[in-house]
């Protein structure tokens, strides 16, 4: 079930709601959220509900161990317990297949593996667990005595299968102590029906043009092609993640939860460190307040530390050679930025700087595109005109005929229209009142009848 799909608009999220606000009881409401999440991660694959119950009782019984023994033997053991019993999960599930048969081609062997599927949001609710377990390990949380409640926290359905990764310590307060405004609400309904948006009209059609365009033959294709191909998969990946986040903070607004930002226009960035700091916050914070401090961070072998979080983003994101590239990719950039020319990007004006982000960015979603090498190959062959072609009457008719929905995707990834809604806002209060309500009923209606004849829908992060 994805958040975009008509039985979850129509039916599920109602239903939820309605139960949820029927007693203001906090057990009751926790039990509620709790029910309606486990039925939602069970709706597409019920067996794998197994794997989130035991990480659950695994790092709830892990940390009223820590907390027993704080500073003692036993508190570590757990904490070890803890990373090589989810970690060593999630490895079975995403990596065994791809490691073996990795080793099986460049050895010439054959040695026998079963092909798991991937349980949908594994590699979220795995993070979210170990920074329960951390957190304690250090002293910046206290425990969580009540299984209700660290079962609430783990398997909220609005950021289970696709994040943002919701650290423990952000709504440690918020699980048992929590109250819905009528004005969070109202924000709570604005943001998803504004991820909605994202996903519905912009996500879904621009995807269709990158999927037009990078899934068919590279070799005889053009210039043109390849770069308005995978200029549109920049704009998909980007509505499509970020519409998703929006919709699981405005989901959390409705229940009482304040869910960090995940997004913060990374299209305008000026380095790409400063696009890493926009981009998939979430993740970006974790690795590096849990593995980049603790190699050591700035203060010795920053750029072994930089590369092997890097090494780990990618594979983070898929067991695929073309993640591990993406990952050295972005790695290799970043120590050069901070150690050879990131003063010299500073200097820069900001429409060059921009443009050099924006050219390293659209690379990077061509790597982070195709999971086939040759393929991946294939594209860059094409864009720096290998094929001869500089463009071609498929790659000019999509762009004209598109025209329009890149303009829209180009100017919604920066902040012009949230600041013209802000400047609405403030200087014609008493209209505003009137027309954002009628705002977001037209464009939820008009999300709906896209829906309807909608075959393309995918959320991309869900194989994360």
């Amino acid at each position: 079930m994805v958040f975009s799909s008509l039985i979850f608009l129509c039916i599920f999220l109602p239903v939820v709601l309605l139960l949820y606000f029927w007693n203001n009881n906090i057990t009751y409401r926790k039990t509620v959220l709790v029910i309606a999440s486990l039925v939602f991660y069970a709706w597409g694959e019920p067996v794998w509900i197994l794997t989130l119950l035991f990480s659950a009782m695994l790092d709830y019984m892990n940390g009223l161990i820590i907390d027993k023994y704080f500073g003692k033997w036993q508190a570590k053991f757990a904490l070890i317990e803890s990373l090589v019993i989810n970690l060593g999960i999630l490895a079975t599930f995403k990596y065994s297949s791809w490691l073996i048969g990795s080793i099986n081609t460049a050895l010439g062997i054959n040695i026998p593996y079963y092909d798991f599927a991937l349980p949908v949001g594994i590699s979220f609710y795995t993070f979210q667990t170990l920074s329960y377990t951390i957190d304690m390990y250090r002293g910046e949380i206290k425990v969580q005595k009540n299984p209700l409640s660290f079962l609430c926290y783990l398997s909220m359905f609005p950021q289970l299968v696709a994040g943002p990764i919701v650290r423990y310590i952000d709504i440690e307060g918020q699980i048992d102590n929590r109250r819905v405004t009528l004005k969070n609400f109202e924000y709570g309904v604005l943001r998803f029906v504004q991820g909605m948006v994202k996903k519905v009209v912009f996500a879904n059609g621009i995807g269709t043009v990158a999927t037009a365009l990078l899934d068919g033959d590279m070799a005889s294709s053009s210039v043109l092609s390849a770069w308005v191909g995978i200029l549109a998969y920049t704009f998909q990946i980007y509505f499509d993640f970020s519409g998703y986040s929006d919709m699981a903070i405005g989901m959390g607004k409705m229940f009482g939860f304040n869910f960090l930002e995940n997004f913060n226009y990374p299209y305008i960035s000026k380095n790409i460190t400063e696009f890493w700091r926009r981009w998939h916050i979430s993740l970006s914070t974790f690795f590096r307040d849990y593995v980049y401090i603790s190699l050591g961070g700035n203060r010795k072998h920053q750029a072994f530390n930089i590369f092997f979080v890097w090494m780990l983003t990618g594979l983070w994101h898929g067991a695929s050679w073309n993640f591990v590239l993406w990952g050295v990719f972005y790695g290799v950039l970043l120590i050069a930025e901070k150690k050879l020319f990131g003063g010299a990007l500073m200097r820069l004006p900001s429409f060059f700087a921009h443009l050099y982000t924006m050219i390293i960015v659209v690379l990077g979603w061509a790597l982070f595109y195709y999971t086939d090498m040759n393929s991946l190959k294939e594209w860059f062959i094409c864009a720096f005109g290998g094929t001869g072609k500089l463009y071609d009457y498929t790659g000019f008719t999509t762009l004209m005929s598109n025209l329009w929905l890149f303009i829209g995707c180009a100017v919604i990834s920066t902040p012009l229209l949230k600041n013209c809604y802000k400047w609405f806002a403030a200087k014609l209060k008493p209209v505003n009142l009137v027309v954002t309500p009628v705002l977001v009923v037209v464009l939820l209606a008009f999300c709906f009848v896209l829906l309807v004849g909608e075959s393309y829908n995918p959320f991309l992060y869900f194989r994360f």
